[in-house]
């Protein structure tokens, strides 16, 4: 009866140490996502940035750069640019009719593998080349991205005035 008794605890305490390592591990993995995923938010923390860079500056190339070769830009009131070349035209129309000078204000971004998408504000000004007046500037944005060569890039990016 002794001996029964003894194995019964041992098997106890094998199963109860699996059981610990089985959550432990769980925990691990958990924490090595969040780990993860906060380092994607902050590569694509700094596209954005790289983005509100190109549109203060008015540089085309470097906003073009920042899409994916299969990219779609859906400006607001505009047709739609797809593919690099595209993106290129649209933004170089854009700079050469209006200067931006706007902040980023990022809402949300959630990032499922190899795909994210960034819910942003913006906010600031827009000087019309044509006649030099200068207006407010406000929007909301969505932007999708796709993770290429193991790089976030734009996939697509849409916006609205909010005024």
């Amino acid at each position: 009866m002794k001996q029964l008794l003894m194995v019964a605890v041992a098997i106890f305490l094998m199963v109860s140490c699996s059981e610990n390592h089985n959550q432990s591990q769980s925990i691990n993995q958990s924490q090595s996502k969040d780990v993860m995923v906060k380092l994607e938010k902050e590569k694509i923390e700094s596209l954005l940035g790289e983005y509100k860079k190109s549109l203060n500056t008015s540089d085309a190339k470097l906003a073009q750069s920042l899409y994916a070769k299969d990219g779609i830009f859906m400006p607001s009131g505009a047709p739609s640019a797809i593919g690099s070349e595209n993106i290129l035209k649209s933004y170089e129309f854009i700079f050469s009719q209006i200067q931006l000078n706007i902040e980023f204000f990022i809402d949300e971004i959630l990032v499922e593998g190899d795909f994210a998408f960034a819910t942003t504000s913006s906010k600031g000004t827009t000087l019309i080349h044509a006649n030099g007046a200068t207006i407010p500037e406000e929007n909301r944005e969505l932007f999708v991205f796709e993770k290429v060569e193991n790089e976030w890039k734009i996939a697509r990016y849409m916006f609205n005035k909010t005024k």
